[in-house]
């Protein structure tokens, strides 16, 4: 939906298992639709979509696509931003590290990514900008050699390349996104300077790289890096980085009591990567690759008061503290304040709570229609009061 400043504001349907076009389409008419009627959405609806592999090769045939744009006139929806980091099964199964591949060292994810930029140049009104968010190149422990880097690097280019041609040969802006993730090969905000750096090194005064390469800046992903809005923020702007999109996102933070560690036992699953970082009384940090890793190591058995534990596991928004757990919503509303005084540093905002399925049961206490819909109540009251909303009632 169109917000002030011409900020566009969708939830993205990663929540919904989607591993085929089939599937994915199922879900827009099961739930989305849904959403935007309960939200009384009178305007035109934004769809943050989400598009496998699979996906992206089905709506590219000529015949589902253009039935999709009819789908999308005849409800008054439309598309800004594609989310391109799961490539495969996001649901019902195994995803943790696997997430990350194909990473960007290998073929298949810049043939998929470039698809997708395909498609979006053909999804996107005109007067709108659109993006592509994806993984920060790679996961950390996959990339054992120089030479890895410089294929990551080298098919980031040649993506950078194909959207420079897209937006030549159609009008449209787009841009790719890359999403820092605790333990990526680029985590927070100095390492995500230092990628974009060597890039620039490679290829010198080619504007190409500002136009259509930016990050996709994850609250979650940030908080969880024990990074302030300002600082971060700040050290993109300094190194001449957009933001392509931001996602609003929540994690958990506590302190690590007995009651707390035993309590969030309860969020560990089988299917997502839940990396934590915890603040050790000196100001270090570690880093632990998931929960159950975390919660068996001796940082679990020495219970410092002195620490915080910070948990990559995006909760609903409008979670509150609860028990022994705090949220890193903070970070959100640091982030809206800056937006607040420089709207114009990103236009696009999604959503995205993609882990319904796996949260602990006390938390799934609605459908997720109604979850979703409860997520953009929240939002809105934040954006509102951040004068980049208008409320009504």
């Amino acid at each position: 939906m169109l917000l002030n400043h011409g900020l566009h504001l969708a939830y993205c349907t990663n929540v919904h298992p989607g591993e085929d076009w089939a599937q994915t389409f199922d879900s827009l008419e099961r739930y989305t639709l849904r959403v935007k009627q309960q939200l009384g959405c009178t305007g035109a609806y934004a769809i943050g979509l989400r598009l496998s592999d699979q996906a992206s090769r089905d709506l590219a045939e000529p015949a589902t696509l253009l039935e999709f744009q009819r789908w999308l006139e005849r409800h008054d929806c439309y598309v800004f931003t594609i989310n391109g980091f799961p490539f495969g099964r996001f649901h019902g199964t195994r995803v943790k590290e696997r997430v990350y591949l194909p990473d960007w060292a290998d073929p298949q994810r810049l043939d998929y990514t470039s698809r997708l930029f395909d498609l979006l140049a053909q999804l996107v009104p005109p007067h709108i900008e659109g993006s592509v968010s994806t993984l920060p190149g790679s996961f950390k422990e996959f990339v054992r050699t120089r030479e890895h880097e410089q294929v990551i690097r080298d098919n980031l280019w040649r993506c950078v390349v194909h959207v420079a041609r897209t937006c030549q040969r159609t009008g449209r802006r787009l841009q790719l996104g890359l999403e820092p993730e605790p333990l990526g090969a680029f985590e927070n905000s100095v390492e995500t300077a230092r990628f974009f750096d060597q890039l620039r090194d490679e290829h010198p005064r080619d504007d190409r790289l500002h136009e259509h390469l930016g990050v996709n800046y994850d609250t979650c992903h940030f908080a969880v890096e024990f990074e302030e809005p300002q600082d971060a923020l700040s050290r993109l702007q300094e190194n001449g980085i957009r933001l392509s999109k931001v996602h609003i996102s929540n994690a958990l933070k506590l302190r690590p009591t007995p009651a707390a560690l035993e309590q969030l036992a309860a969020f560990a699953d089988d299917v997502y990567l839940h990396q934590v970082l915890v603040r050790q009384e000196d100001g270090s940090l570690a880093r632990f690759k998931d929960l159950d890793l975390a919660l068996g190591s001796r940082l679990a058995a020495t219970l410092s008061p002195m620490t915080e534990w910070r948990v990559h596991f995006h909760i609903p928004l409008h979670s509150k503290p609860w028990g022994e757990f705090d949220t890193t919503a903070d970070h959100i509303l640091g982030l809206l304040k800056l937006l607040q005084a420089e709207p114009n540093l990103c236009h696009q905002l999604e959503m995205e709570t993609y882990t319904w399925a796996v949260l602990p049961e006390q938390l799934q206490t609605r459908d997720v229609s109604e979850q979703i819909v409860a997520e953009y109540n929240w939002t809105l009251d934040q954006l509102a009061e951040y004068g980049l909303a208008e409320r009504t009632g």
